[in-house]
């Protein structure tokens, strides 16, 4: 990675979680968030989505619009790109900048036999990806 381009910021699990629900719904408010995130986590206090958000936000996950009342706030990464790039680090951290490594790690261990099937017909459909 070239040393001028910026890097893509690294969200903690929590971040995760809610970058989950902005890309399932889209740009979306601390309000509309809170509501999506209660079915899982009946605990979650509105101020904490509220926190999580800003600090988000002031990290580059999220972008803001504040041209309403209520802010809205959306994924500042799309979510393959953000996947990628965590993966990336990943590989290159956990599997010594093997992807080989991780593949069989992941299949040895992480994939259902369903799964399998998939990424038999992907490599069958793909052969030279």
């Amino acid at each position: 990675m070239p040393k001028n381009r910026p890097k893509t910021p690294k969200p903690t699990a929590a971040e995760l979680d809610l970058l989950r629900v902005i890309w399932r719904l889209g740009p979306s408010t601390v309000k509309d968030l809170h509501a999506a995130r209660l079915s899982d986590r009946p605990d979650l206090i509105y101020a904490t989505v509220l926190r999580l958000m800003q600090v988000m936000h002031g990290k580059g996950l999220l972008t803001r619009d504040e041209s309403e009342r209520s802010h809205v706030y959306a994924a500042a990464h799309a979510q393959d790109a953000l996947q990628t790039n965590l993966l990336g680090d990943l590989i290159q951290k956990a599997f010594s900048g093997s992807a080989k490594s991780l593949v069989l790690a992941a299949l040895r261990k992480h994939v259902s036999s369903k799964e399998r099937e998939e990424i038999r017909r992907f490599l069958a459909e793909n052969p030279d990806e």
